[in-house]
C-alpha cells in the first residue's frame, strides 16, 4: 500500500483561496478528485490525506464532504480559528467526522514568527490532545526554533513538518536548517513529511540538489517519522506527480524494504490513524 499524505483540492468559485492568483499559472485553476484519480492509478498511490488550502472552516467542511464520497480520501487535515474561545467547540464538531484527523494553521503567512507559541492557543492545543487530533505545521526554517519549543511544551501533541519547513534549497541555505531540523528530530512527537522539495528548488532544477536535503530527512527522522506526500497540485508548479514519485523511488532504493514501506504508508497511518 502507498499513501500520499498531502494533497489539496480547491474550486476557485467557492471563494476561500485568496492567495490563488493568475500569476500562478499551472495552478490557477480548479482541481478535483477526477483530476488526481488517474495520477494515483499510474503511480500505484492507494489512499491520500486531503489537506486545507484556506483559512476558512467552510473550506474543511468541504473537505470532510467530499471525503464521505470519494474512495482515496483516508483522511482530512482541516482549519480552525485557534484563538476563538469557540475553537474547542469546532474541533468537537468536526471531530464527529471520522475523516477528521487534525488542523493546520497557515503559519507561513503569519508575520509573528512566534505565532504558534501566544498563551491563547493553548486551550486549543489541549484540545487537540485531548481529542486525539493531529498538527500540521505549515512553516518555513524561520519557525522551526519557536516550534521545538512548542513541541517540548506539548510533549503529547502529535506534530508533523509539512514539506520539511521549505528549505531554501535554490539558495543553498542548508546548515542552520538542517540544524534546527536535527533538534526536532530529536523529540518523539514530531514528525515530517517528505513532501514540497521540489518547489523549493527554483526553476528547472537538477533533481541532485533535492539528496542532501532528502538524506538529512532520513537520516534525522528515520523512517518510523517520515512520510510520503505529493502536494499536488502545488508540485506542478515544478514537475508533475509521477516524476515526484520516480524520483522518492530511486532515493529510497537503497533502504530496505520495511523501511521503504514505513515511509510510503505506515508513517502515515500510525500519525494519522487512518482506516485503511
Amino acid at each position: 500500500m502507498r499513501i500520499d499524505s498531502h494533497q489539496h483540492f480547491w474550486k476557485r468559485d467557492l471563494g476561500y483561496y485568496n492567495w490563488l492568483t493568475e500569476d500562478m499559472g499551472a495552478i490557477y485553476k480548479d482541481f478535483s478528485a477526477d483530476d488526481l484519480r488517474p495520477l494515483l492509478k499510474k503511480s500505484s498511490i492507494d489512499r491520500t490525506v486531503l489537506v486545507q488550502a484556506a483559512p476558512d472552516i467552510a473550506e474543511t467542511k468541504y473537505m470532510l464532504s467530499l471525503a464521505e464520497t470519494t474512495d482515496f480520501i483516508a483522511g482530512v487535515v482541516g482549519w480552525v480559528d485557534m484563538q476563538s474561545i469557540e475553537a474547542p467547540y469546532h474541533l468537537a464538531n468536526l471531530s464527529r467526522s471520522p475523516y477528521f484527523k487534525g488542523i493546520r494553521p497557515m503559519i507561513q503567512d503569519i508575520n509573528d514568527d512566534d505565532w504558534m507559541l501566544k498563551e491563547e492557543l493553548s486551550t486549543a492545543f489541549f484540545t487537540l490532545m485531548q481529542l486525539g487530533l493531529c498538527f500540521d505545521a505549515l512553516v518555513k526554517p524561520r519557525h522551526l526554533k519557536a516550534l521545538f519549543t512548542l513541541a517540548q511544551r506539548y510533549p503529547t501533541l502529535k506534530i508533523v513538518i509539512d514539506h520539511a519547513a521549505k528549505p531554501d534549497i535554490a539558495g543553498q541555505q542548508f546548515e542552520q536548517w538542517a540544524a534546527d531540523i536535527e533538534a526536532l528530530a530529536q523529540l518523539n512527537n514530531v514528525y515530517c513529511k517528505l513532501s514540497g522539495l521540489v518547489t523549493e528548488a527554483g526553476h528547472n532544477p537538477d533533481f541532485d540538489c533535492l539528496i542532501p536535503y532528502m538524506q538529512h530527512l532520513l537520516t534525522t527522522f528515520t523512517a518510523s517519522r517520515l512520510m510520503w506526500g505529493s502536494d499536488w497540485p502545488v508540485l506542478n508548479l515544478a514537475t508533475d506527480y509521477s516524476q515526484w514519485v520516480s524520483l522518492t523511488e530511486a532515493f529510497l532504493c537503497s533502504i530496505c524494504s520495511v523501511q521503504q514501506t514505513q515511509i510510503w504508508s505506515k508513517t502515515a497511518i500510525n500519525f494519522y490513524q487512518l482506516s485503511t
